[in-house]
């Protein structure tokens, strides 16, 4: 038998793409992008591991030497002193200081309450009351159409506000979200504040503490979720840019003609 006359195995065949396997391979890359990106701009939003820990340590250090001395002063001034260090640390390594900042004001105003009342529990107070006031406005932004999560995040994917017109399912992956973040703030707050009327400070303070990060982690979860399966943004910037660039390309054009009858 010549070699024309054997039969063709599989290995000898060449290679043959099915295009149906292509793009569902093709799909499944860009939407793991997809996801990897939303993934990156909710850490960069919310100031990932770093701003947790800028979150946290403040209340911890306050709790936890009122714990052991029942020393108001010594506990606030400690607290804010980490606080400010959070920052100088920024600021040395010229790293944004949003979060630090945000976390020195929290932790200032929490020591002017707890000094001018005397009472230990309200050095909390300040920052359950922004935290309520937060849930509240998650929640009637998304019922209003407008939702927070979506004016928070929508600079940091480039999209701006294109979402509210332009891309409808973003839109309602945003106001999910929104809710999301509302009513577990919500929860949170249904905890906290019979906690501080009811327990101590050394109780009401580590339950806070407790109660800083699982929230949080569980909101941006699900604000992940939400996004990761909704349409991808629209980059604003790049039409733009776009744009800019095609308008001087037609100013060229029209300068040339000017300059050339014959063009």
């Amino acid at each position: 038998m010549t070699s024309l006359d054997k039969p063709t195995s599989d290995t000898d065949q060449p290679h043959r793409t099915d295009p149906q396997h292509a793009g569902g391979r093709h799909a499944a890359q860009q939407d793991a992008e997809a996801k990897a990106v939303t993934e990156a701009a909710l850490f960069e939003a919310f100031g990932g591991v770093r701003g947790m820990v800028e979150t946290v340590l403040p209340g911890l250090l306050f709790v936890t030497i009122f714990t052991i001395n029942k020393d108001l002063h010594i506990a606030a001034i400690a607290a804010l002193a980490v606080s400010l260090a959070l920052v100088a640390v920024r600021l040395i390594r010229r790293d944004t200081v949003k979060h630090a900042f945000s976390g020195v004001f929290g932790v200032a105003f929490g020591v002017v309450f707890a000094m001018m009342t005397g009472n230990a529990k309200d050095f909390y107070l300040p920052g359950m009351l922004y935290t309520l006031g937060l849930a509240v406005a998650y929640l009637g932004t998304a019922a209003a159409g407008v939702p927070l999560i979506g004016l928070i995040l929508g600079p940091v994917f480039k999209e701006n506000l294109s979402w509210r017109t332009r891309n409808p399912g973003r839109k309602k992956a945003y106001t999910k979200a929104s809710y999301a973040w509302g009513l577990i703030l919500l929860a949170k707050c249904a905890i906290l504040f019979p906690l501080y009327w009811w327990a101590d400070t050394t109780q009401l303070g580590w339950v806070l503490v407790s109660l800083k990060i699982p929230p949080f982690l569980l909101a941006v979860y699900l604000t992940w979720v939400f996004l990761a399966k909704a349409p991808p943004p629209i980059d604003v910037f790049a039409e733009m840019e776009a744009e800019e660039q095609a308008e001087k390309e037609r100013t060229a054009r029209a300068a040339a003609a000017l300059g050339d009858p014959d063009a």
